[in-house]
């Protein structure tokens, strides 16, 4: 289960909340990774430099509201105000290699990253996987650049070895601010039909719509029906249209379109394909927009997708686990086993991590796996880990696996507690002690 947001939020802080944005409060499964595109985050040099040595605002925020639910933030990628995140559940990082980031400027002649496109692309369960958040130029008579810029967008190419181009990957998702416009009606009819929620009577004249008939390499993308309202432009804070001196046409411009390549390949050889050999599907279960939200004269649109795949990778390449229990106060052994064709390097780690950890680097401490082994058979190694660095309060942990070659986590354990040690203890019985002697003593007993 995947669940994609695009939202241009206009240099704004974030909410105080994004329960419904998230649909965290909704009955359905948790879903396994969330994608999120935003466009014009706030991009002054200023906060570009202090972004670029920190996390940005929004990261943190996502972070903070999805890391004690178990995501981790797998990648992100930023281009001034073009920002993606990809959070995703523990339990599917071994299966998940490959990860590479790109980002392509069209903005002033592809100089200026003010519009352009980042992606992450990696390979799940096997399966290739791209995501595309795009900026693409406004007002009504841009659409040609608009689609000259996607086209370049598309012939971008990530670093690595073999390493399909976007058109390549199984699955594409492309989605952000596209700015496509609703062309010919005037505003008065644009805003009637809305109000009387007649949105058909507007799709044809979607410039995007349009466009996806004529443009070769638009007609495999595909989009859920446009059942909500137009996402812009809006008065901030409200579900008003623009009621400025400008007084925008109001349009869909943020937008989550996908793509399938066995289908589209299957497509153009009629009759030769059969049901058993596509190996993964993508179905839309929900295509919204989100009027609460106001800190922008844009609306976020979410998408949530359910992807069904036949897995080509079921094994981690890695499995471990903590030797005995685990105690704050002695030395501590890790043991793993890897798969034989697993390519292991010099420089992979095991890290000790919080179970609610957020990204591969909040490790709390680590072990080399060649400076730290303790003893070597052919069936599993053993690493061993010094009581200096376990956390003497103890708790509940997470070992996780990183592999230098494939620059991602490629095994995770259990979670598991860690004891603390003694003194620990002793201290907060003694501040528990402490505490109880200052409470105020004509606190009346109950039956």
């Amino acid at each position: 289960r995947l669940h994609l947001v695009t939202w241009n939020v206009g240099t704004a802080s974030p909410p105080p909340d994004v329960t419904s944005l998230l649909q965290l409060n909704s009955l359905a499964p948790t879903m396994d990774m969330y994608v999120i595109g935003l466009q014009e985050v706030n991009s002054r040099i200023t906060n570009f430099l202090s972004d670029l040595a920190f996390d940005d605002p929004w990261s943190i925020f996502f972070m903070t509201v999805l890391s004690p639910l178990g995501y981790i933030k797998l990648s992100s990628i930023r281009m001034q105000g073009l920002l993606l995140l990809i959070f995703v559940k523990h339990v599917h990082l071994p299966f998940i290699q490959g990860i590479h980031t790109h980002y392509t400027r069209t903005g002033l002649y592809g100089y200026w990253g003010n519009k352009g496109g980042v992606s992450i692309r990696m390979s799940l369960y096997g399966h290739t996987i791209c995501f595309m958040n795009c900026h693409l130029p406004a007002h009504m008579e841009n659409t040609e650049q608009r689609l000259d810029d996607f086209e370049k967008i598309l012939e971008m190419q990530f670093e690595g070895e073999n390493v399909p181009s976007p058109l390549g990957h199984d699955v594409l998702f492309w989605f952000g601010d596209l700015n496509f416009r609703i062309a010919d009606y005037g505003i008065h009819f644009v805003r009637e039909s809305i109000n009387n929620k007649r949105f058909n009577l507007l799709w044809e004249k979607d410039q995007l719509n349009m466009a996806k008939k004529t443009e070769a390499f638009l007609k495999e993308f595909i989009e859920g029906p446009l059942q909500f309202k137009p996402t812009y432009k809006f008065d901030l804070y409200s579900d008003v249209y623009d009621t400025s001196e400008k007084k925008r046409k109001p349009a869909w411009t943020d937008r989550i379109l996908w793509r399938v390549k066995n289908l589209c390949q299957d497509a153009s050889k009629e009759g030769e394909f059969s049901e058993e050999e596509q190996t993964i599907s993508v179905t839309l279960n929900n295509y919204v927009s989100h009027m609460s939200y106001g800190i922008s004269d844009h609306k976020p649109v979410t998408g949530t997708f359910g992807l069904e795949l036949k897995p080509l990778l079921s094994v981690p390449l890695v499995m471990l686990n903590p030797e005995g229990e685990w105690s704050a106060e002695r030395d501590v052994i890790i043991r793993y086993s890897a798969v034989p064709e697993f390519p292991s390097s010099a420089w992979d780690w095991i890290g000790l991590f919080k179970v609610a950890f957020r990204h591969v680097n909040d490790y709390v401490t680590y072990a080399w796996v060649e400076d730290d082994e303790v003893s070597s058979n052919k069936d599993s190694k053993q690493v061993y880990m010094s009581a200096a660095e376990i956390p003497n309060m103890g708790g509940e942990f997470l070992l996780c696996y990183y592999s230098n070659n494939l620059q991602s986590i490629v095994g995770i354990s259990e979670p598991f507690q860690i004891q603390p040690s003694r003194t620990s203890v002793e201290k907060d019985l003694m501040q528990e002690e402490n505490s109880w002697m200052q409470k105020p003593d004509n606190l009346e007993s109950h039956d």
